[in-house]
C-alpha cells in the first residue's frame, strides 16, 4: 500500500542514522518527556482545552481565544483547506514552491485550484521554508485573503531575524519538532484578531479531543520557561554540528545550498543511491514530493552520525 512519502521510520523499522526528518538531534527535552511520560491516559482531556489554551496564550502574550488546537500541523492544513472551500466554493489556493506536499493535497480534496499570492485567496507560507531551511519575507495578499504562516521550524532557526508577519496572518505552531518529539502528535494556530466566523467554521469542524493526554502534555511543556532555556542551550550545539555536516558533505563532493535551520538541502545525489544508504541504517530525504527534484534534503545531525553517513555513502558508492 502506497502512501505520502515521509521521512523517519518506514518499512524497514527505525534508522539508526536518521537524517530524514527534521527533529532536534540535540532531543527529546527532557522536562517535556517527562511530563509526558506521566500523563493520565486513563481520562479525557478537557475537551475545549481550556487550561491548555490559556498557558499557551499566556506564552504567546495574546488572549485565550485566539488559540486554535489541532491535532497536528497536517490536520490543522485539511481543516482550514475545507473551512476555506466551504466558505468560498471558488476560492484559490496559493502554495509554498518547494514546500511540504500536505498544503496540496489538501487544496487537491477540496477542489481547490492554485493561483499566484497576489490572487489567490488562501495563502500558505513557510518561515523558515522547508525542505530548502531558507528564510523569505511574506508575500503580498490580497485585500480579505486568509494568509497562514506555517512557523514549524521557527523556533530552530540558527541565524537572521524572522522577517516580520502582517497582523492578519494566522500562525501554525507544530513544536514536536524543536523538542526532538516528533512520535507525539499536536500543533495549535494563533488566529489573527478578526478571525471571526472563519475560526468559528474552524471549531466546528474540529473532531472532538484533537489532541490526547499526550499530546496536551507536550504543548503545555512547551510553554514553560524550562523548555524555551533548553531549547535556546541547543542552538549553540545545533550551529557547531551544521558547520561539521556541511565540510562532510563538501568532502563527499556534495553540493549544498545555503539556509538558516539545522536541515539543509544538497544537490544532485541520485536519489537511486538512498535505499543502498537505508540498507546501512542511514536515511535521507528524497525532495521531489515537496516540489524539489534532484535534491535530497538532510537535517543536521550528531558528528558520530555524520561518521556513519561518511562510511555508508563511500560504501555505496564504489
Amino acid at each position: 500500500m502506497s502512501g505520502p512519502s515521509h521521512g523517519g521510520p518506514d518499512a524497514a523499522g527505525v534508522p539508526r542514522w536518521d537524517f530524514s526528518t527534521n527533529a532536534n538531534a540535540c532531543g527529546p527535552a527532557p522536562r517535556v518527556l517527562l511530563s509526558i511520560r506521566q500523563a493520565d491516559a486513563t481520562r479525557y482531556p478537557d475537551p475545549a482545552y481550556t487550561a491548555l489554551r490559556e498557558q499557551l496564550a499566556g506564552f504567546h502574550a495574546v488572549p485565550a481565544e485566539r488559540i486554535v488546537i489541532a491535532a497536528s500541523a497536517s490536520e490543522f492544513i485539511g481543516r482550514m483547506t475545507l473551512a476555506v472551500a466551504q466558505r468560498w466554493p471558488q476560492a484559490s489556493v496559493h502554495l509554498p514552491q518547494p514546500g511540504y506536499a500536505d498544503y496540496g493535497r489538501a487544496a487537491r480534496t477540496c477542489g481547490l485550484r492554485l493561483a499566484q499570492a497576489g490572487d489567490a485567496l488562501l495563502v500558505w507560507h513557510t518561515e523558515p521554508g522547508s525542505p530548502d531551511g531558507r528564510s523569505q519575507r511574506v508575500p503580498a495578499t490580497r485585500e480579505g485573503a486568509v494568509l497562514v504562516v506555517d512557523r514549524a521550524y521557527a523556533p530552530l532557526r540558527l541565524e537572521g531575524d524572522a522577517p516580520a508577519l502582517p497582523p492578519q496572518a494566522w500562525q501554525l505552531m507544530s513544536p514536536n519538532k524543536a523538542l526532538g518529539l516528533t512520535g507525539v502528535r499536536g500543533a495549535y494556530a494563533i488566529a489573527p484578531p478578526d478571525a471571526g466566523e472563519l475560526q468559528t467554521a474552524l471549531e466546528r469542524l474540529a473532531p472532538s479531543w484533537p489532541v490526547g493526554a499526550h499530546g496536551v502534555a507536550m504543548l503545555a511543556g512547551w510553554a514553560l520557561a524550562e523548555t524555551q532555556a533548553w531549547l535556546a542551550e541547543c542552538l549553540p550545539t545545533l550551529r557547531d554540528w551544521k558547520r561539521q555536516q556541511l565540510a562532510c558533505c563538501a568532502e563527499l563532493g556534495w553540493s549544498c545550498a545555503e539556509s538558516v535551520t539545522p536541515f539543509f538541502v544538497v544537490n544532485g545525489v541520485d536519489a537511486s543511491w538512498l535505499p543502498r544508504l537505508r540498507e546501512q541504517g542511514v536515511k535521507l530525504r528524497d525532495t521531489t514530493d515537496m516540489g524539489l527534484p534532484g535534491h535530497v534534503r538532510l537535517s543536521v545531525q550528531s558528528p558520530q552520525a555524520q561518521q556513519a553517513l561518511r562510511a555508508a555513502w563511500q560504501k555505496a558508492t564504489p
